[in-house]
């Protein structure tokens, strides 16, 4: 990207954040908003679109009510770095999420829309910013939205490594390198304790032994022993001793994965197979 750098005073390159949310102030609907810390007021922003190339995708977690809350941090570059906030589970995130795994080249700008359905649920619609081109998907309530975010972060590396925007006359050419994107362990590790159900107390114990207060603080090495304890705990009873449940993990779970199957898809297809085998054993 191709800035002219102005020298002398200025304020602090800052980004702008903007708010998922749909709401109404003074009379004035909106669906996002960017609030002013200082003088603690939220500005709605009548712009529903938003046109820039999209730089990285991050989780953080946002204490609220004194429950951890998951939100997703989209990116962008443009006239300024704005950072779209929502929800991990928000239907925001979700239908940003499906359309995005759609992309192939990020090289190119984009325009994230937010979208207004019923009562104050607001959704998310992506257009190809040179096209003006919807880029649509299948809704798919039970997608592997870690899997996703993980495939949108690889590509991004990729884009990375050499990017060259679109430039005006006269300025010279400068190649844009985004910083390095890490694995979203938190969100991975949620969405196997769900399907698992396994207990929240036990990861957070698991998590204190490991000297850590969060899955992202793990090494890939101990994220991977995690949701292999995770399975283990699920097939407990399901098989005649430790062993045999350890064998049947490798081979079903990490030797699907590693033939390019998604970690969730592997998981659940495992978890079937042992339950059709018990039904057929108790009838």
């Amino acid at each position: 990207m191709i800035t002219e750098i102005k020298l002398g005073l200025c304020n602090p390159p800052e980004p702008i954040y903007l708010y998922v949310k749909n709401g109404e102030l003074s009379g004035e609907s909106y669906l996002w908003y960017n609030y002013d810390i200082n003088n603690e007021k939220t500005i709605p922003v009548q712009q529903r679109g938003l046109t820039g190339y999209l730089q990285n995708l991050r989780l953080i977690s946002k204490e609220f009510k004194g429950k951890d809350n998951l939100k997703l941090d989209i990116v962008i570059a443009a006239d300024e770095i704005y950072v779209v906030r929502t929800g991990i589970e928000t239907n925001f995130a979700k239908t940003f999420l499906l359309a995005v795994s759609q992309v192939k080249d990020f090289s190119k700008p984009l325009i994230i829309a937010a979208t207004p359905g019923e009562e104050n649920v607001v959704f998310c619609r992506l257009y190809d910013a040179t096209t003006k081109i919807r880029i649509r998907s299948e809704w798919n309530k039970d997608a592997d939205w870690a899997g996703i975010i993980s495939n949108v972060q690889s590509k991004l590396v990729a884009t990375s490594e050499e990017v060259s925007f679109p430039q005006q006359q006269t300025q010279p050419h400068q190649s844009v390198v985004f910083p390095v994107l890490e694995p979203n362990h938190d969100l991975r590790v949620k969405q196997i304790r769900t399907l698992l159900n396994y207990p929240v107390e036990l990861v957070v114990e698991w998590l204190k032994f490991q000297e850590v207060e969060r899955p992202n603080q793990l090494k890939p090495n101990q994220i991977d022993e995690l949701v292999k304890t995770m399975c283990l705990y699920w097939g407990q009873g399901k098989f005649e001793n430790s062993d045999f449940a350890t064998n049947s993990y490798q081979k079903s779970v990490v030797e699907a994965i590693n033939n390019g199957i998604s970690e969730i898809e592997a998981i659940t297809t495992w978890m079937e197979n042992i339950s059709e085998t018990e039904i057929l054993e108790t009838a």
